[in-house]
């Protein structure tokens, strides 16, 4: 039976669908970085608001992924199965769930200006700082409304779309700042606040192309049903809590490395950037996973679907595991030259490179975790993963950091070494609940057949 399922045919099929949504990561990365790089030529006053700005930002807009992933992942299992009505059905409530969310995250930004003198930031800071928080928080808006649409395509086998839209809103980004923070084409030099209002007509730019894009496929017309968003957010809700638990436990580390003075909280900063760039990777790959999983869950084929999930997801892990050993090696041997490249400060040169090989071993474990995730998630299992992630961030990553990096006084390279643990253990336990589900699934699936 296994021999009727070829390994590498799902493995090549996998990686068709990730790459495109790998490249769309990078994008929405290279759209933070062409801001830094406009921003920081204003002035650092200007750069340390953007960050602060980024900062939350990039909090409401992590948990936003998690709770809008079951679109694609629901969509791909009617697709599998030839439901298109139950595919634009997913859309149809995940567009409604997109806006619920991107208005709640808006009012949260919102509290978060009113309250920021509570942050204890630079009175400089304070003043330069809300016509460009108000700006990117109301971004948020159209930045969860093309999240939900670029899942439903992804969904749908057609992920080179929304991967083609985003680079196309980092070039129009670009232009944007370049237009409005130093007054080009006839516009007032805005400054900060131009930076402000680049995103967010990049971004409601981006959620109209790929409307478009939706509205030439003629959708099958569909009629509201409440248990549909009721699905989506008993899935969504504790997709976005993992994310969270993560996001949350890196936040409690780069606290812990302020602890220890400017040198190591710049080095945190220059191996987290370099560590999130080759994350995209293994994160694109586990958003294909999920889709391909769930999609081979609808198909319903008469092949032995035990043996083709789990060559779609022990494929993943393993290929994804040899590309982060790759990034791995770079980092353990090339520490000090990538760090050069961001930094002439022999110090920080020397912890970032320091960092870096820690970082080496965590890729490992990050990959396979993240990737582990996206397989349960396509088994439509996210209860457990979610206990998983919250005991091993926040009860021994955590923990096990601060005790290694003052109660050890190993310093830096304690405080990420206990991210190390954490990471270790998140990544054996989701694996080992996916090669163990896998036979309780398909036995429901033949029954369903």
């Amino acid at each position: 039976m296994a021999s009727n399922v070829s390994f590498s045919k799902e493995l090549k099929a996998t990686w068709l669908l990730a790459l495109p949504m790998v490249l769309g990561q990078i994008g929405q990365m290279l759209i933070g970085i062409t801001d830094a790089a406009f921003i920081g030529r204003i002035g650092t006053v200007e750069l340390a608001a953007a960050a602060f700005t980024n900062g939350v930002y990039g909090l409401c807009y992590v948990v936003g992924i998690g709770l809008l992933s079951p679109i694609g992942i629901l969509a791909a299992r009617d697709h599998g199965a030839g439901d298109y009505s139950g595919c634009a059905t997913w859309l149809k409530h995940g567009r409604l769930l997109a806006l619920g969310y991107g208005l709640l995250g808006c009012i949260v930004l919102g509290v978060v200006l009113l309250t920021i003198k509570g942050f204890s930031l630079p009175d400089e800071v304070v003043t330069s700082l809300p016509a460009f928080f108000v700006l990117h928080g109301l971004s948020l808006i159209p930045a969860t409304q093309f999240q939900a649409q670029r899942q439903y395509l992804d969904a749908m086998g057609q992920p080179w779309v929304g991967s083609a839209i985003i680079y196309g809103n980092v070039l129009l980004n670009a232009v944007l700042n370049w237009v409005f923070i130093w007054g080009h084409c006839g516009s007032p030099a805005l400054g900060l606040a131009g930076s402000g209002i680049a995103t967010l007509v990049a971004r409601t730019v981006a959620v109209a192309m790929i409307s478009l894009w939706l509205h030439r496929e003629k959708l099958v017309r569909v009629p509201w049903q409440v248990d549909r968003l009721r699905d989506l957010l008993q899935l969504g809700v504790p997709s976005a809590s993992s994310l969270l638990f993560e996001a949350g436990l890196f936040s409690a580390i780069m606290i812990m490395m302020g602890w220890l003075g400017s040198a190591p909280l710049a080095a945190h900063q220059i191996a987290m950037t370099c560590a999130s760039f080759t994350f995209m990777f293994p994160l694109g790959l586990s958003m294909a996973t999920g889709i391909r999983i769930s999609r081979t869950r609808g198909e319903m084929n008469n092949q032995d679907p035990n043996v083709t999930l789990r060559a779609i997801g022990l494929g993943s892990i393993a290929s994804g595991g040899v590309v982060m050993l790759v990034f791995s090696m770079c980092f353990a041997l090339g520490g000090k030259y990538i760090a050069a490249l961001f930094t002439p400060d022999g110090v920080v040169i020397d912890l970032t490179a320091q960092l870096l090989i820690v970082a080496a071993i965590f890729q490992l474990f990050d990959g396979v975790q993240v990737i582990s995730i996206g397989a349960l998630r396509g088994l439509t299992d996210v209860r457990v993963p979610t206990l998983i992630t919250f005991c091993s961030y926040w009860l021994i990553a955590c923990p096990a950091a601060y005790v290694l990096g003052f109660r050890f006084n190993v310093g830096a390279t304690g405080i990420w070494s206990g991210a190390v643990v954490g990471l270790g253990c998140a990544a054996l336990l989701l694996l080992w609940r996916f090669f163990t589900l896998t036979p309780k699934q398909i036995k429901q699936h033949q029954v369903m057949q």
